[in-house]
């Protein structure tokens, strides 16, 4: 007598099991689980949506994985990146980190500067800058959310609407001209949008694997001027929707030669 097959949702959960196994194909998840692809297609875009899996072409990848595992991922372009952002700031400024690893790496950069103020709702930043007397630290409080590391919710909301940092930088999962900013909840979009009109200048922290990328279904929209601070050397070629906001790592010039402090999102 053949099995009951599972419902929905305990087909979701075994589903994620599997592609945390290694299992990221459609079809091979199709024949494993007895259903259609356009079922399997559906079960990971329900999956992506709530940030438990990054979606590819044909499949998906497990994206439950600790920060210090993310960090590891182009370290050496985040590590740049970081660089360059924290050369940005003067002494004496409030500065507000978004939570992410290339945002904590730029929390490190920091770490030995005086009389920075430094704002943040990422663990990893806190990390980073809490055994620093030299560094005022303000850690805006609310929820936890796992696995990135993010303090969210009304509380972060509320605290953000009582100050007024000269710069804020925001991590990424995927930049798309024209929609934003793609993340994992709704309730992280909404946080990264208050963060990113909270200060005098904004920027945008982004690798090269999240240029033009959209793994989930939540947007935080880049609907004022920007920076966007990459390792791409041919963003302005390759990505000519940023071409006016691109500021290179490792580079003094601003690629595209643009000198205005970046274009408005649509």
């Amino acid at each position: 007598m053949s099995q009951p097959r599972p419902g929905t949702r305990d087909r979701r959960a075994m589903l994620l099991e599997a592609v945390r196994d290694g299992s990221g194909g459609i079809a091979e998840l199709a024949a494993e689980f007895g259903v259609s692809e356009s079922t399997i297609r559906r079960d990971l875009a329900s999956l992506a949506g709530a940030g438990h899996v990054v979606r590819t072409y044909g499949g998906a990848l497990d994206t439950e994985r600790s920060p210090r595992e993310k960090d590891q991922e182009h370290a050496a372009a985040k590590e740049a990146i970081a660089r360059e952002a924290a050369a940005l700031v003067e002494d004496g400024e409030v500065v507000l980190l978004d939570a992410g690893t290339t945002t904590g790496r730029l929390a490190r950069h920091l770490a030995h500067r005086e009389g920075l103020t430094v704002v943040t709702n990422g663990v990893t930043a806190i990390r980073e800058l809490a055994g620093f007397a030299g560094i005022d630290l303000i850690v805006l409080g609310g929820r936890l959310r796992h696995p990135n590391e993010a303090i969210l919710g009304e509380t972060v909301l509320a605290q953000l609407r009582h100050i007024s940092p000269d710069r804020v930088f925001l991590g990424a999962d995927g930049v798309v001209d024209g929609r934003g900013l793609c993340c994992p909840s709704l309730e992280q979009s909404v946080v990264k949008h208050a963060i990113l009109h909270a200060g005098g200048e904004a920027y945008v922290l982004a690798d090269h694997s999240k240029l033009d990328q959209a793994p989930f279904s939540y947007w935080a929209p880049l609907d004022r001027d920007y920076r966007l601070i990459t390792d791409e050397p041919k963003a302005d070629v390759t990505y000519p929707q940023f071409a006016e906001s691109v500021i290179l790592a490792g580079e003094a010039e601003i690629v595209g030669g643009a000198a205005h402090h970046g274009r408005r999102g649509r």
